[in-house]
């Protein structure tokens, strides 16, 4: 990477802070993707005050959508966007060339960064899981690791993800492992050098109940489910934290807390599509084989939607 590249992606870097929503695909009830709504809830989140988007991850149903659809959802979202605020694009595979060519299509529709998920199903050994990332930095837009071993039967430790820091053009990783003790460690031996080096590597939790300790730790965010519904107020918390305001974000957290935990009562991005569609903001079903939300689940994520001020349909 030369200096220029390093100059830009360090540039980046600096934005990538902050509430960042990882987007549902609004869908109509015969399970089309729903273009017009996908668009007003872009906007939706932009006019809430978020802090950037994340179209085509797990959340939005990546693994049903087919490229035709895929494609048009990046270029409506970047066409939507405007530059108002970064955006990166889901692109992971568990097949690395496959991952590539995702890539490349984020880096040729005009994405700000991708995110690559550890690949799935396969496990790959740390040699594989080096050049898998190799192989994303190389198409030559910044990008983010996407650690979640719950969803790919493949967590990367601290060493490893060390290992990965080194790459150039990986800026970051969303981190989902579900371990605040990983969390901190990453923090403390690959993100506090860096900033001090004046190459940042951004670390995000990829969990909504654990974005308080992340950046208490010294993180830089959340890219986060339940801010699909809630984005002024997931802002507001990264917002306070970042800023060391902790008694605010404090009471921010355990105010938001409960809905973090019942927003995963069932397989994301069930829970949180039923809650939007309840609370006025329509997008739909979720594509097989992930069915609607088992009768049993509806009433606590009633309770608590009722106990933010929602009134449900």
């Amino acid at each position: 990477m030369d200096q220029s590249q390093q100059a830009l992606y360090g540039a980046l870097s600096a934005k990538l802070r902050g509430a960042f929503t990882a987007l549902v695909t609004p869908l109509k009830e015969n399970g089309d993707v729903d273009y017009e709504g996908f668009r007003k809830l872009i906007n939706f989140q932009i006019d809430e005050g978020i802090n950037g988007l994340v179209p085509l991850g797990t959340t939005g149903e990546t693994p049903t959508l087919d490229d035709d659809e895929e494609e048009k959802l990046i270029r409506i979202a970047i066409e939507e966007i405007k530059g108002r605020v970064p955006v990166i694009i889901g692109a992971g595979s568990n097949s690395t060339k496959h991952m590539a060519g995702y890539v490349k299509r984020a880096k040729d529709l005009g994405a700000d960064a991708a995110l690559v998920v550890t690949p799935y199903y396969n496990k790959p050994n740390d040699s594989g899981l080096i050049k898998h990332f190799e192989a994303a930095a190389a198409v030559g837009i910044p990008v983010m690791i996407y650690n979640i071993a719950s969803r790919t039967g493949r967590n990367i430790p601290v060493g490893l993800m060390k290992r990965l820091a080194e790459i150039p053009g990986i800026i970051g990783v969303k981190e989902a492992s579900g371990d605040i003790n990983q969390m901190g460690d990453i923090i403390r031996e690959i993100a506090i050098p860096r900033k001090a080096a004046g190459n940042p590597f951004v670390v995000v939790s990829g969990d909504d109940g654990l974005t308080l300790p992340l950046i208490a730790l010294g993180g830089d965010g959340v890219i986060s489910v339940i801010s699909n519904l809630i984005p002024k107020r997931i802002a507001a918390l990264t917002k306070a934290l970042l800023e060391g305001k902790f008694e605010e974000g404090r009471r921010l957290h355990y105010e938001l807390l409960p809905f973090a935990k019942t927003a995963f009562i069932e397989t994301n991005p069930a829970p949180i599509k039923a809650a939007m569609n309840w609370a006025g903001i329509p997008v739909g079903p979720t594509r097989l084989p992930l069915g609607p939300l088992a009768p049993s689940s509806e009433p606590p994520l009633r309770a608590v939607l009722e106990q933010l001020g929602f009134k449900l349909k």
